[in-house]
């Protein structure tokens, strides 16, 4: 089979000849994909917030000697783990939204992208709920027993360090919920937008 020729000018195309359809975005798409990126930048920025705030506080959660540490307590490492994970995993993705609304191209090739962040926003959000779940039980078994009675100091600053990871996985979810948005729309659409 011959592969096509360019056309010259004056040409007609032949039946059989396939022209690719031109990719024209309108002042008006390309301000919607800027207000979409705008936003799921918006959501990392505040998930990278919460995250790194619940790591701090968890982290500096010791009230002296005498008194329960944070790392003494396998859910509370855990939060901690996770929280710091969500920080690092936010900086990345933050620069990665930066780098798209400037340039107007994914960092890695669009598929790449797509799914890298649809896949590590379900992992990551999965994580971060696990964690402060257990952080959670952990928490109101501390409750029930002598070690609030004793260190209140260190229960509050729990209680604040496991709440502000649950608004981190909040937003890290509708971080997810708009990174599926784009994969659907590149499944249908073969682009992460649909303009």
């Amino acid at each position: 089979m011959q592969s096509p020729q360019p056309l010259r000018n004056g040409e007609t195309p032949s039946p059989h000849t396939r022209i690719p359809p031109p990719h024209f975005h309108s002042t008006v798409s390309v301000q919607k994909l800027k207000r979409f990126n705008s936003l799921i930048l918006v959501f990392r920025l505040a998930t990278f917030c919460f995250s790194l705030t619940s790591a701090v506080f968890t982290l500096t959660n010791s009230r002296g000697s005498d008194s329960p540490h944070w790392y003494d307590f396998d859910a509370f490492r855990y939060v901690f783990a996770a929280n710091a994970i969500v920080t690092l995993y936010s900086i990345f993705e933050m620069a990665a939204s930066i780098w798209e609304i400037s340039r107007g191209a994914t960092l890695f090739p669009e598929v790449l992208q797509v799914w890298f962040d649809f896949g590590h926003d379900q992992v990551f959000a999965y994580m971060l709920l696990s964690a402060d779940s257990a952080g959670t039980a952990l928490a109101r078994t501390l409750k029930g027993g002598d070690t609030c009675t004793v260190s209140n100091a260190f229960c509050v600053q729990s209680y604040i360090a496991i709440a502000l990871g649950f608004a981190g996985f909040i937003f890290l979810g509708l971080s997810s919920l708009l990174s599926g948005f784009r994969v659907v729309c590149f499944i249908i659409y073969g682009s992460r937008f649909h303009l």
